[in-house]
């Protein structure tokens, strides 16, 4: 879930509107809280909440289960950081039977919902883009052998071209750019939000890990063992130690977010105010 929401744009929560299940992810420690903050802290700005199961016979399509539902999460969206009335949206769908997902729901089915569905809602929404002019930032999320080095990452800000002599922080490996993919497809450039695959020359796969920055080498991003926070503590705060690549948020937002996890828990969320 942590790697997928860190190149996300768009996020969409499912919730369960089936008697119970929705208390169990929602009450604390739930995993829905747990998505919640996770998905704002890495960036996703977006958001889309999906109430599912609306056609178990716990629910059967109750617009005053939807509207409890609705009434419970958006405060804690709130909390969370959403905008609610600009940056999330909610609707009802049955996964099971398809309704609501690519058609909008029959009258007869859901006399309440006047709203759209599920792939109109996606579509109807603004992706923010970052600056292809800021210096280049794409964070590593994974790295290979083929023909060379390989790593895979999503472009958070600036542009990258073929030929491009980079650095790959915090290691400071100066590399050079022999090929760009997006997909399947070669191109000779790409800039922000786009997900690659990038080939590189002076660097070997084994000196690589995940987290490491491929960045501009003329306006590199900082690489600290300590900075200054704004720190919301969930659970128990543990001590950090090793070096890592961030950038103030007000430079760059999606560089100056933290999430601190132990034992497959988030202990706590921040942004980064000073380094």
């Amino acid at each position: 879930m942590i790697s997928g929401a860190s190149q996300a744009d768009i996020g969409v929560l499912v919730i369960s509107a089936r008697k119970g299940e929705f208390e169990t992810g929602y009450e604390r420690g739930g995993q829905t809280r747990e998505h919640v903050q996770l998905a704002k802290t890495l960036g996703v700005t977006k958001l889309l909440v999906v109430v599912n199961k609306m056609d178990d016979p716990t629910v059967n399509w109750s617009k005053e289960r939807y509207d409890d539902i609705e009434g419970k999460m958006i405060p804690f969206l709130k909390q969370s950081g959403y905008n609610v009335k600009k940056d999330v949206s909610f609707l009802p769908i049955s996964g099971l039977m398809g309704f609501n997902i690519k058609t909008r729901l029959d009258k007869s089915l859901c006399s309440w919902w006047d709203g759209p569905c599920l792939f109109e809602a996606l579509d109807s929404i603004e992706v923010p883009m970052g600056d292809p002019k800021s210096p280049f930032r794409m964070p590593i999320i994974d790295k290979f052998k083929d023909m060379g080095t390989v790593v895979m990452g999503k472009v958070e800000s600036g542009t990258i071209r073929d030929g491009d002599s980079l650095l790959i922080m915090p290691n400071k490996d100066h590399v050079k750019v022999v090929a760009i993919y997006i997909d399947e497809n070669r191109v000779k450039h790409a800039g922000p939000g786009e997900n690659l695959r990038v080939r590189l020359s002076g660097v070997e796969e084994e000196d690589i890990l995940s987290g490491f920055v491929l960045s501009s080498a003329a306006n590199p991003i900082s690489t600290v063992t300590e900075f200054v926070a704004q720190l919301q503590i969930l659970e128990l705060l543990d001590n950090v130690n090793n070096v890592i690549c961030v950038e103030k948020f007000s430079d760059f937002p999606q560089l100056g977010r933290f999430t601190l996890r132990t034992e497959g828990k988030t202990v706590a969320v921040g942004k980064i105010t000073a380094l």
